[in-house]
Formats: C-alpha cells, structure tokens, sequence
C-alpha cells in the first residue's frame, strides 16, 4: 500500500513538473515572438535600439550585412554557459529557449513591413512590444538578452547592485548608437528603453501591484477591524515594542493592491490621525489567506 502511495505521489509530481514546463515554454514563445516583432516591425526600420545585447546587436547587424538573429545567438551563448555554471541548469536553459526563439522569430520576421512610420509612434509602441514581451518571459522564468545574467554574476563580486551594472552597459550601448544612428535616434532609443522598462514592470508584478503596510497606533484594534469590514483585506498582529518608552503594542501589518491604497489611508486618519504608518512595494504575494474577502 505504501509502495503505491509513493508511486502516486512521484507520477503526480512528474505530471505537475511536465505541465509547468509546457506552461514556461509557450510563455517564453509568446514573449519571445511579440519582442521578435517589436525589434523587427517597429523598431529596425525606424532606426531606434533596445539596450543590453540586444542593442549591440542591433548596432552590429546595421554596419554589417549579418542578419540581426545571428548576433543575438553569438552574442548572448557566453552568457548561457555562464548562467549554466553560476547560476543553474534550469535558469540556463529557460535563457537558451527564450533567445533562439526570438532569434528564429526576428529571422522569419525580418522582410515584415513596418507598421509605424512616425518616431514618436515607433517609441510608444516599440517600448511597449519588447516590455510585454520581456516581462511575460521574466514572470515565466526566462530570459531575452545576456546583460541581465551578467550583471547577476557581477553583483556577487562588485559593490554595484543588478540595476546600476545594467544602467552603466547600457550608457556605453546608447553612447556608441549616437556615432551610429546620430544623437536624436540615440535619444528616442532610451526613450524607449525606459518605456519597455516600466511595462516590464507592469507586466511581472500586474496593473494594480501589490503593497504592504505597517500601522502603529493606540487603535490599533479599531483599526484593524475597520480595514476588514470596510476593505475586505484579513490583517496580522505583531509584536512591538519602542525603544524610547520600552511599550509594548500591536503592529498591524496588512497587504493590500495599490488600488486600495487611498480607501486604507482614509480608514487610518478617520480612526487615529496620529498612526505611524509604512508602506512598501512588495513583489509577490504566496499562500496564506491573501485572497480578498466579500465587502457586505
């Protein structure tokens, strides 16, 4: 009987494993193939980049006669074999999937007609195609161009965080794109960048983002009470204790969408004007019993 228990158990796991991996990959397809079209309809003609490698390739693929999708395979396989040995199999070979599809989806996308003629246009939406694809690939565990891999390996070894590495590679790419497309091109391209930057962050944490808060008042209870009954969100107790007056309170800590941010604060400064409160970004949000309860 145990014998069959256990076998269950390790079939239910190999299906659950076999599922998340067709999930990851058709993800990573989708991501990759909107940022394939992103590069080739919108951007490419109009003379604008992407950072990272995918920038330098671009730059590559436009002062020679080599086909974009072969530099973003050349350029990012160091960074696969890296990520292999630093990081793990898994994270590799997501990396290695992610790029040769969108390698493949610019080749066949290459002769595609460009949909947007006008600069500002091709900023916008350029911007927004490579952020959804990127951070639909991020959220799904892959991963388009080698710099984020790079700066992750970097940031164990040097005083720099991920996003100060990544900023300083791409002030180099954008620098030498000005002797390439000229200083206006360049300029639109960071432009862009920073518009892919924020969809990306749209994308992985979703349009209403998640936050956490941290409530010390003398009404604490009250408090509590009214954030359930009046948003629906369950609170948790901690223990506090001040420094100064060695007194002991209640910290509330709560979780919420950013939303509810303006009906929360609301709540606090009718009950207790005085209540020190924290707020913070938080990424994700796991188990528990974070789902929002019915508002009667």
């Amino acid at each position: 009987m145990m014998n069959t228990w256990e076998e269950k158990k390790k079939i239910n796991r190999k299906k659950l494993t076999v599922k998340n991996i067709v999930k990851r990959a058709f993800f990573i397809t989708i991501g990759s193939l909107i940022m394939a079209y992103g590069l080739e309809a919108i951007l490419i003609p109009n003379q604008i980049i992407d950072g990272g490698v995918t920038g330098l390739s671009m730059i590559l693929s436009h002062i020679t006669p080599i086909n974009l999708s072969i530099f973003l395979i050349i350029l990012n396989l160091p960074f696969f074999f890296l990520g292999y040995k630093q990081i793990g199999r898994i994270f590799a070979f997501s990396m290695l999937y992610g790029i040769v599809t969108l390698s493949i989806g610019a080749s066949f996308m290459h002769d595609v007609d460009s949909i947007v003629h006008d600069k500002l246009l091709a900023v916008v939406f350029g911007g927004l195609a490579l952020g959804f694809g990127v951070g639909l690939t991020i959220k799904n565990g892959g991963v388009l161009d080698g710099t984020e891999t790079l700066a992750i390996l970097i940031e164990k070894r040097a005083p720099f965080s991920v996003g100060e590495i990544i900023m300083f590679v791409n002030v180099i790419i954008f620098s030498i794109a000005v002797f390439v497309f000229g200083l206006e091109n360049a300029l639109f391209s960071m432009l862009t960048y920073y518009i892919a930057f924020k969809t990306i962050d749209v994308v992985e944490k979703g349009l209403e983002g998640m936050k956490s808060v941290y409530i010390i008042s003398d009404n604490n209870t009250e408090i509590a009470e009214a954030i359930t009954e009046q948003l629906g969100r369950g609170v948790t107790y901690l223990h506090g204790e001040g420094s100064y007056c060695g007194i002991d309170r209640r910290v509330i800590l709560c979780v919420f969408t950013r939303l509810e941010e303006t009906k929360l604060k609301d709540i606090i400064r009718e009950l207790d004007p005085q209540a020190f409160i924290i707020t913070s970004d938080i990424a994700s949000v796991h188990g528990g019993r974070f789902k929002k309860k019915d508002i009667h």
